[in-house]
């Protein structure tokens, strides 16, 4: 009695980590394309970066939002908001980049090393269902000094830095993208709005770091 008590807790896990898996992915990819054609208007419109402090407000003001509804359906109009901003503001720096010479094939590039990386890491994640939960501290830990170098980088117009700083997101990004698949796969996380952010802004970052390390290195910078 015991065992087939603990065989059906057994297939109710199964069930309900596929179905936020499901959940997490569809959601993932749905916010990705709003975000890019949320870019694409942008670019289209030939619209102004909103700046750093504008763009951490907004930021941060609909994550908490986000954070706050991650239990209802105003959750998920607050995950396209949070999504359709970076979007927004990630426009103007496309055009950027591509009114540079090689800017479409740099552009081009960040996006396929980005997909590589991405997919590589979730089907290692989910295929190993190893536990990344150790690197909980290390991770927050470095983004918080990364982001903070960041800001300095900007600040103080420190383009040494500045590359330090996406190499650094680089890893992290990586990092959080094997932790935030292996917490969905073991338990660790269990909201798919929640698991959605996380893979939307480390792709995010991960996608803006290549394409500033690519551009430094073909002297586009």
């Amino acid at each position: 009695m015991e065992h087939i008590q603990t065989l059906g807790h057994s297939q109710t896990q199964t069930l309900a980590t596929n179905r936020l898996i499901r959940n997490t992915y569809i959601l993932l990819a749905l916010t990705l394309a709003f975000s890019a054609v949320m870019a694409g208007v942008s670019m289209l419109f030939n619209l102004p970066h909103p700046g750093l402090l504008f763009t951490l407000i907004g930021y941060f003001g609909l994550l908490f939002l986000t954070t706050k509804f991650r239990n209802s359906g105003m959750g998920i109009v607050c995950v396209f908001a949070l999504t359709g901003f970076m979007g927004v503001t990630i426009g103007p720096i496309l055009s950027y980049y591509l009114a540079t010479p090689h800017g479409s094939q740099l552009v081009m590039q960040a996006l396929g090393a980005t997909a590589l990386i991405f997919f590589a890491l979730s089907a290692y994640a989910l295929v190993s269902r190893k536990d990344f939960s150790f690197m909980t501290g290390f991770l927050f830990v470095g983004i918080l000094v990364a982001f903070l170098a960041g800001i300095a980088a900007y600040v103080f117009s420190m383009p040494t830095l500045s590359l330090a700083v996406s190499a650094a997101f680089v890893l992290l990004a990586s990092g959080l993208i094997l932790w935030q698949t292996s917490a969905i796969v073991n338990g660790g996380e269990t909201n798919y709005i929640m698991a959605t952010v996380t893979l939307f802004v480390s792709i995010y970052n991960l996608f803006m770091s290549l394409l500033h390390l690519l551009s430094a290195l073909t002297g586009n910078d």
